[in-house]
């Protein structure tokens, strides 16, 4: 028979760990750039947009759907990186226990 309580103790111990991590993830800051380096997106790592930079040279009307692809191409790569962040975060806190594709904790 399985020892039901100690299992309860690790899952409240993930819990814990799992809400710690998502405090951490607020304060997890990454930047996505586009266009070597003329448009770049910083965001949290839960995905918060803070800032969008945009250098001078771009901003001729005649440019505008360029800069909104660099922009879309940036906050792109800075969620990349936001959803890395997230899965390492994960990884320290379930030990390397591998979930099922598409699961996600917490439930």
């Amino acid at each position: 028979m399985l020892d039901f309580m100690g299992l309860m103790k690790q899952a409240q111990a993930m819990q814990a760990k799992m809400a710690e991590m998502q405090a951490e993830l607020d304060q997890v800051v990454v930047e996505g750039e586009a266009g070597g380096g003329l448009v770049k997106v910083t965001m949290t790592a839960k995905g918060a947009l803070q800032r969008v930079a945009i250098d001078p040279s771009l901003l001729k009307p005649e440019d505008s759907d360029i800069i909104e692809d660099l922009v879309v191409t940036a906050h792109a790569q800075a969620r990349a990186k936001a959803d890395e962040a997230v899965a390492e975060k994960m990884k320290a806190v379930t030990g390397g226990l591998q979930l099922p594709p598409g699961m996600k904790l917490p439930f």
